[in-house]
């Protein structure tokens, strides 16, 4: 994920927790709703360039064996 990917995952994660967190205390159940789902759309995002190995990676690497 580019540093720009990484930036608007960061900022879809920020602004819906404070989407979620103005509607819970506005008492606004669809606007917490949206944040929370906004959220965690930005946090599986960061999440989705974690997991996978980047190509030069081999799987490797700490393990000793080459």
């Amino acid at each position: 994920m580019s540093l720009f990917g990484k930036a608007k995952a960061k900022a879809e994660e920020l602004l819906g927790h404070a989407e979620e967190v103005y509607g819970q205390s506005h008492g606004d159940a669809a606007a917490t709703l949206d944040g929370e789902a906004r959220r965690l759309e930005g946090e599986a995002e960061e999440e989705q360039d974690g997991g996978v190995p980047r190509p030069e990676d081999d799987g490797l690497a700490g393990s000793g064996a080459r």
